[in-house]
């Protein structure tokens, strides 16, 4: 009698074991780490249950191929937003390129002009210090001169350097002591020339044509 209920007891203990087993199985089969639905296919449908096909439980991922697709996901994410912050970078770089480009190429302009100008200043300087030369060296020979050929050099010269010759004339008599020759040659141009040019000379215009 004892040994029957023993034998009752251990084959108890079986189905407990061999149930707890399929339901290991079918857990780790859940899990992804074993496959056994495929055993268990002809136990699902005596149960009225369709078993779990190969393409469904691939789709159902184990917990670490799900943290393994988040930081792969988390990955992608960074380098999407350091591109754009490179792209973003460069794009500011480019700009200040140009905006540099742009000041290089006002400066270089401006120092092209202010080169014309300084030749320009340099030319007219020339032309005024060669004037005063010139004007110097003519005040010198007429002072020299006759005074009828002096009056013939007057004659032949514009109104302007007339009245330029005259004036340093006057200079250098002031500086030497000395009586100018001027209003003596004016005395023997022709009268109306004589007038024009003396005229001229009390209104001091600055160019005379």
């Amino acid at each position: 009698m004892a040994f029957g209920k023993n034998l009752g007891k251990s084959f108890a203990l079986l189905i407990i074991v061999f149930i707890l087993l399929i339901g290991g199985l079918l857990w780790f089969d859940y899990l992804g780490v074993v496959h056994v639905k495929s055993v268990f296919a002809p136990l699902y449908r005596a149960l009225g249950k369709e078993p779990q096909t190969s393409s469904t439980a691939t789709q159902s991922k184990p917990l670490y191929a799900n943290l393994d697709e988040d930081r792969i996901k988390k990955q992608r994410e960074a380098l999407d937003i350091y591109k754009e912050e490179l792209d973003k970078r460069e794009t500011d770089i480019q700009t200040i390129e140009n905006q540099n480009a742009q000041i290089a190429a006002e400066l270089a302009e401006r120092e092209k002009n202010q080169e014309e100008r300084e030749k320009t200043f340099n030319s007219i300087q020339k032309q005024y210090d060669d004037r005063r030369r010139n004007v110097e060296q003519i005040a010198k020979n007429l002072n020299g001169m006759r005074p009828e050929a002096a009056v013939g050099i007057l004659n032949s010269l514009d109104d302007q350097t007339v009245i330029d010759v005259l004036r340093r004339v006057e200079e250098m008599a002031a500086e030497s002591g000395t009586s100018s020759m001027g209003s003596y040659w004016l005395s023997l141009m022709e009268s109306k020339r004589a007038a024009e040019i003396q005229r001229k000379m009390l209104s001091k215009p600055e160019n005379l044509e």
